[in-house]
């Protein structure tokens, strides 16, 4: 009788994304998101979350996505949006862990901005962003090359939204160019318009054109749209070179849903409701809008809003809800702006079973989910928002 040998049993890449610890970076994530919220998790996690956080102390430092879950949100040290996050964690040199409760490209932004003894931690590899997703590096270079083709590349300067990968901010680096948020996206381009006559933006089209138009008094003829999956983008070299603003064809696919209906259904539905919308919002919507901006912007607005004001905003589900109850007392309504449910459904993956497994591992020792930007990309990632930071 022979003595059975242990089986040696490795998970399947699959299994490891399921889990969420192994990412899958050929999908476009997140464009699928209608329903209601993820029922609330086992309440037994919350205590075990609060003891492995009690355990690390101020060796560890939880940053918190404004999309985010409550049940994950009462554990981040500080919310915020993705680049005053990364900023938050790099003024933290002590902590040796930062968990980022966010999305991929958010994690890679905090590995940037802090030391290199400090280790970024995504409590799912599988948290990424469409939008990121929608502009990979060799779509980008081919860009280039078109843009070289058609004789324009040296009045081009890039403008990446902060919405994109390393690989993506470290291509505007190299190319002079800067990285912008939603807030400043103004100046950023201002700035890239004294560099040179062109601007190509990425990878949020609604927010380069509804800046453009909106902020700068560009006309819509002012604006082409690249799309990596037709040849040479789907544009004429003339095309091209009448153009002041070249979008790439990448959106949001939370704000993407928003439409003109649903601001006309909304006015119709409450009578004398505020529509305010977060610019990453097509630009007929952000035209019939009352109030567009930024994240933080929508947050102030409503904190500096009159009791009994109504309001109706067009961002992500969990914001809303957090925002509605928060401003309730003081006789504020707030809906959201489409009848149709719609989160964050990437920013959802990081649920309160993966950030107690991230922090319980780490409290024994274990790092797991390390996201860590190579020295090169990180160098000019870094030189792109640098030059954002130095915007006035």
């Amino acid at each position: 009788m022979t003595t059975a040998q242990p089986l040696d049993v490795q998970p399947t890449p699959l299994a490891l994304l399921l889990l969420g610890r192994e990412a899958d970076p050929k999908s476009e994530r997140g464009v699928e998101c209608p329903g209601d919220l993820p029922s609330p998790s086992d309440p037994d996690l919350v205590a075990r979350a609060r003891a492995a956080k009690e355990k690390l102390g101020d060796k560890v430092f939880v940053l918190g996505h404004h999309y985010q879950r409550d049940e994950v949100i009462q554990f981040a040290d500080v919310t915020g949006d993705s680049f005053k996050l990364a900023r938050d964690a790099a003024a933290r040199p002590e902590a040796e862990y930062i968990v980022f409760c966010g999305v991929h490209f958010m994690a890679e932004s905090a590995d940037i901005l802090t030391g290199d003894d400090q280790k970024v931690v995504l409590p799912d590899l599988a948290a990424g962003c469409s939008m990121a997703d929608m502009a990979t590096a060799e779509q980008v270079a081919e860009c280039w090359d078109v843009l070289t083709d058609a004789g324009i590349e040296t009045s081009v300067v890039p403008v990446s939204y902060m919405n994109s990968s390393a690989d993506i901010k470290a291509f505007t680096g190299r190319h002079g160019g800067t990285i912008c948020t939603s807030s400043n996206a103004k100046k950023a381009l201002e700035w890239a318009f004294e560099q040179g006559e062109k601007v190509l933006f990425l990878p949020d089209q609604h927010l380069g054109r509804n800046t453009a138009v909106r902020d700068m008094g560009m006309s819509l003829d002012d604006c082409v749209v690249y799309n990596p999956h037709k040849p040479n983008g789907g544009l004429t070299a003339e095309e091209l070179r009448a153009a002041k603003m070249i979008l790439w064809r990448g959106h949001c696919s939370v704000h993407g849903r928003f439409s003109l209906d649903s601001v006309n259904e909304v006015r119709e539905r409450i009578p004398g409701v505020n529509v305010l919308v977060h610019p990453e919002c097509r630009h007929e919507v952000v035209a019939a809008a009352d109030h567009v901006g930024s994240t933080e912007y929508i947050i102030k607005a409503l904190e500096a809003a009159p009791a009994g004001s109504k309001w109706a905003i067009g961002t992500e589900l969990n914001l809303v809800r957090r925002l509605a109850n928060r401003f309730a007392p003081e006789g504020k309504e707030i809906v959201f702006l489409d009848k149709t449910v719609c989160f964050c459904s990437t920013m959802n993956r990081i649920d309160l079973p993966h950030l107690v497994w991230a922090l319980e591992s780490l409290a024994e020792g274990n790092l797991v989910n390390r996201i860590q930007v190579d020295q090169e990309t990180e160098h000019f990632a870094k030189l792109a928002l640098e030059r954002m930071l130095a915007l006035p």
